[in-house]
C-alpha cells in the first residue's frame, strides 16, 4: 500500500512512462512541474502554447526546452482545445491545465463533440491529501467541480474515489460517507442518502471497497472517537475515502488541511483520461504530485 506521494513516484519509475499534455503550458509553475516529472522519469511531457513565452520561461528557470516536445499556439483557447484533441489523437496519457482559466479548460473537456467525456458520464473531482497527523494517504471528493450532488453523483464519487484508492494499492478500501451526525436522521438527506450507498455497497452494486454512512467526521478519522462513541463500523477510524454530501463541505475540509501542512494532489476523474485541475496558484510540488497521482491512474 502506498502511504506518501514518495511512494507513488518510486512504483511510476518502475513502469512505462505516462504521457503528459499541458495545455496553454506558458507559466513558470506549469513549466517546472513538468520538468520535475520528466526529469522524474515518470512522464514525457507535451507544452501547448505559445512558443516564444514557453522558450522564455526556460530560459528564465534555467531549463532545457529540448527535454519537451513544444506545440505551438498563441492563442489560450485554441492551445486548451488542441491538447484535447491530442488526448483524443492516442498522443497523450493525461491532461493538464496551465496557466489558461479553469472555465475553458473545462469547457473544452465537456465539448459534447471534440471533448473528454463518455456518453452519460459523470465528471468529479478526487484530492488525495497527506497529512503528518494521519496514518495514510486520504482521498476526498468533490471539492471543485460539483455543487451539490444528487445520489447518482454520489454513487460516481464514491466510485471514482474508490479507483483512486485502489490505484495507491488498497486492496479494499474503506469509504466513510460524510454527514453532520453518525446517527440516522431521516429529516436529513444526506443522511439518508449515505445510508442508501452504504446499504448498495453492502448489497455488491458498489464493488471493491467497505462503505458506511451516514459518518460524522470525527468518527470517520478517529478511532479515540469511535471508541467514545462505542461506534460498531468496519470504516469509522480507519478511512481510506471520504465522500462529502456538498462542495462547500468538501472544501472547507480540504483547504483547512492545507494550513495544517497537508501535501495534496488532485484530478478530474471521469474523463477519457485523467485530468490535472489545479490552481494558478498551487506550488510547483502540488502540480508535481498532480502529476504523478494521473501517472498512477491512467490507463
Amino acid at each position: 500500500m502506498i502511504t506518501t506521494f514518495e511512494q507513488i513516484f518510486d512504483q511510476l519509475r518502475s513502469k512505462p512512462k505516462k504521457r503528459l499534455v499541458a495545455a496553454w503550458a506558458v507559466d513558470d509553475h506549469t513549466i517546472n512541474a513538468a520538468r520535475l516529472a520528466v526529469e522524474a522519469g515518470i512522464v514525457e511531457a507535451t507544452l501547448v502554447g505559445d512558443e516564444k513565452m514557453i522558450r522564455q520561461v526556460c530560459s528564465d528557470e534555467k531549463i532545457d526546452p529540448a527535454i519537451f516536445k513544444i506545440v505551438p499556439i498563441d492563442d489560450e483557447l485554441k492551445a486548451v482545445s488542441l491538447a484535447v484533441d491530442l488526448i483524443n489523437a492516442g498522443e497523450g496519457d493525461i491532461l493538464m491545465k496551465g496557466l489558461c482559466s479553469t472555465d475553458k479548460y473545462m469547457r473544452a473537456i465537456l465539448n459534447k463533440e471534440k471533448g473528454l467525456l463518455p456518453p452519460k458520464a459523470v465528471l468529479s473531482h478526487v484530492t488525495v491529501l497527506s497529512n503528518p497527523q494521519y496514518h495514510k494517504l486520504l482521498a476526498i471528493g468533490d471539492i471543485a467541480v460539483i455543487p451539490a450532488p444528487d445520489l447518482t453523483q454520489k454513487i460516481a464519487i464514491t466510485n471514482y474515489v474508490v479507483k483512486t484508492a485502489r490505484a495507491l494499492g488498497i486492496e479494499k478500501p474503506k469509504v466513510a460517507i460524510v454527514t453532520a451526525t453518525e446517527q440516522m436522521l431521516p429529516s436529513m438527506p444526506a443522511c439518508v442518502d449515505a445510508a442508501i450507498i452504504s446499504k448498495m455497497a453492502d448489497r455488491g452494486q458498489i464493488s471493491g471497497c467497505l462503505v458506511d454512512g451516514p459518518l460524522a467526521l470525527d468518527v470517520a478519522l478517529s478511532a479515540e472517537a469511535v471508541a467514545v462513541k462505542k461506534l460498531v463500523s468496519p470504516v469509522a477510524g480507519d478511512a481510506d475515502c471520504l465522500v462529502f454530501p456538498n462542495l462547500e463541505s468538501a472544501n472547507v475540509f480540504y483547504k483547512t488541511q492545507l494550513c495544517v501542512g497537508a501535501k495534496q494532489a488532485a484530478i478530474v476523474a471521469g474523463a477519457k483520461a485523467p485530468c490535472v485541475l489545479s490552481s494558478r496558484a498551487d506550488s510547483i510540488d502540488t502540480k508535481l504530485n498532480s502529476i504523478a497521482l494521473a501517472a498512477l491512474t491512467a490507463k
